[in-house]
């Protein structure tokens, strides 16, 4: 009986957290920037320890994403289908950037580990998570929220995700870079 009490106890506790994370997203979220902004520019460090800013990418598009950890289920399926469609993104003159808290030297474990081509940068203190509206406190740490941000050529946030199932946001994304990309009717 003392073991079901002790493993309801941790159950509830458990509950308790996620619903203050996922209230603390929410309410984070509306601080994120909006569709026609201009998208706040940035320095990070990307696997390789190099640092890439926002303005390196002028010209494309990019497709900023904001995760909450390396080697976990939801982030792991993400970061595949990103991977597995990245010469559709490149075709479309995008570039892809992952962003989380986990260092350099995780985030080089985590490319090597599921072969991913594309840049994912550390935000140690979770500064630029906070900036985009993405990020989870949960009291003695934080976390980014699972956001994304699609960034045309000159800048400009034009598509923002606040509700993303990881399983299907990467062919989601590119259905709406083609729907941005499509020329415009003349009159």
């Amino acid at each position: 009986m003392r073991m079901l009490t002790i493993i309801i106890a941790f159950l509830v506790g458990v509950i308790l957290v996620v619903g203050i994370a996922a209230v603390r997203a929410a309410h984070n979220a509306a601080k994120a920037p909006v569709a026609g902004a201009p998208a706040p520019d940035f320095t990070l460090n990307a696997q390789d320890g190099k640092p890439l800013s926002l303005r390196d990418f002028r010209g494309q598009w990019v497709v900023l994403y904001f995760y909450p950890k390396d080697f976990t289920s939801g982030c792991t399926k993400e970061a595949r289908n990103f991977q597995h469609d990245l010469a559709l993104y490149e075709q479309k003159n995008a570039v892809i950037l992952g962003v989380s808290g986990q260092d350099a030297v995780s985030h080089e474990k985590f490319c090597a580990a599921e072969g991913l081509h594309f840049k994912l940068l550390a935000d140690l203190h979770c500064e630029l998570s906070a900036r985009y509206g993405s990020v989870v406190d949960l009291g003695v740490a934080k976390l980014s929220a699972r956001h994304t941000f699609l960034i045309d050529p000159a800048g400009v946030i034009r598509k923002v995700y606040l509700k993303v199932d990881p399983s299907r946001h990467s062919a989601e994304v590119l259905a709406d870079l083609a729907e941005l990309q499509k020329p415009s009717p003349q009159s």
